[in-house]
């Protein structure tokens, strides 16, 4: 699986942003996809994910109530809605895939992704 993420840049805080992730490969629907970030100088962080049904999903602490991940199979593409930005939302967005786990809170563990799509800037100004 290839992935390809797209639609970050700059935004005041409290703005939103909708990041997209196109994937290639005709088993996209088999895959849970997740979505990361990595800030300069911290360590790379899970944000949010959804199991191959779209039925499931995770989000961590910090962007729950404002981030919401969707994905659209027939198109191959993943989303992350991200509304009320925040100044320590600033980062390099990743998303990935996995096809070892399909559900629950563990779809936000960065060891079980085995595919990776280069990253996007969003940087949130205050």
């Amino acid at each position: 699986v290839q992935l390809q993420a797209s639609g970050g840049g700059l935004v005041q805080a409290g703005g939103f942003l909708r990041l997209s992730c196109a994937a290639s490969g005709r088993t996209f629907s088999r895959y849970a996809m997740g979505w990361f970030r990595q800030a300069p100088g911290k360590e790379r962080e899970s944000v949010a994910a959804i199991s191959w049904s779209g039925g499931s999903t995770y989000y961590a602490d910090s962007v729950k109530a404002r981030f919401t991940t969707s994905r659209d199979n027939a198109k191959n593409t993943v989303y992350l809605q991200m509304n009320s930005l925040k100044p320590e939302d600033t980062a390099v967005y990743y998303c990935a895939a996995t096809g070892r786990v399909s559900t629950g809170q563990v779809m936000g563990l960065i060891p079980l992704y085995d595919y990776w799509g280069q990253g996007t800037l969003v940087t949130v100004s205050s």
